[in-house]
């Protein structure tokens, strides 16, 4: 079963970066809501576990926020944390009893009856696919998860799952620099299963525009370029490009800047030709195709 997701997702782990309050963050989503973006994608351990409380308290300082909004949240990675001083290593952990504590947590610190849609944010190498998918339902069941889906997870891990239950997404990264889920057939089921993935880091982690070495360089010089010719930005031309792709992923966004959602938003309007994507794929190999 698909979620209902916006075709751009606001990423909240750099929440703790922008120092906003509860009433500026609840501020905010609106703003987002006003520009069409109404998913929000957390994970339990972000900002060392305290990025959904943040979250929460501004659906609590804006009750009537919650009704318009999809949370997206991840599970399965535990933390070396001082706020889970149980955890002595970092592991990964899918199996039931850790899986429903951390709905429940999650539940508990965004102050919401339901999540829109939970991921396992990373492979679990010793997952049982019969007893994840068991908990996926009876979460399901209970109405506490709505939807269920993965997170960086290979097409084989993917299709594993997938066969007991049925998954949403797979959200994984993508960008002019990050061209395995191109490669690794991760876009290709997504195309074949018609379940738009969702692409993190879309603008290289930043790297598109605040590094320079010769990959970010030579792409940045060819969005530039196709985005004056628009009137956009590259930023705009960079999400474009991920979703030209016919799997059509959903960008998550890394940023504050409403400005930054705004550019993400554009995106949406702008048609990227096959010859334009590939001029950018070339730049970031830095050769022509095979």
């Amino acid at each position: 079963m698909k979620a209902n997701l916006s075709p751009i997702v606001a990423g909240m782990w750099r929440l703790p970066q922008w120092k906003l309050d509860a009433p500026g963050l609840a501020r905010w989503i609106a703003q987002a809501l006003d520009l069409g973006i109404s998913t929000f994608d957390h994970a339990d351990i972000y900002g060392g576990y305290s990025v959904e409380a943040a979250f929460g308290e501004a659906l609590a300082a804006a009750p009537g926020l919650r009704d318009r909004v999809q949370i997206v949240t991840k599970c399965g990675i535990r933390l070396v944390s001082a706020a889970r001083p149980a955890h002595a290593i970092k592991s990964y952990d899918t199996s039931h009893g850790h899986v429903v504590a951390s709905v429940e947590n999650s539940l508990r610190v965004l102050r919401t009856d339901r999540i829109d849609l939970l991921l396992i944010h990373r492979p679990d190498a010793l997952m049982d696919p019969d007893e994840l998918a068991e908990t996926f339902r009876g979460l399901q069941r209970s109405g506490k998860v709505l939807h269920v889906g993965v997170s960086n997870h290979t097409p084989s891990q993917f299709a594993m799952l997938h066969r007991r239950v049925p998954l949403s997404t797979n959200q994984v990264e993508l960008s002019a620099l990050q061209l395995g889920a191109l490669a690794d057939g991760t876009l290709d089921q997504a195309t074949d299963l018609g379940l738009s993935p969702m692409a993190w880091s879309p603008l290289g982690g930043g790297r598109l525009f605040a590094q320079d070495d010769d990959a970010a360089r030579r792409v940045r010089d060819v969005l530039q370029a196709q985005g004056q010719s628009r009137g956009v930005s590259a930023a705009t031309m960079a999400y474009a490009w991920v979703r030209r792709h016919p799997s059509r992923p959903r960008p998550v966004t890394g940023t504050g800047r409403i400005d930054g959602l705004r550019e993400a938003v554009a995106a949406l309007d702008v048609r990227v030709s096959a010859e334009e994507w590939y001029a950018v794929w070339r730049a970031a190999q830095g050769r022509e195709v095979p």
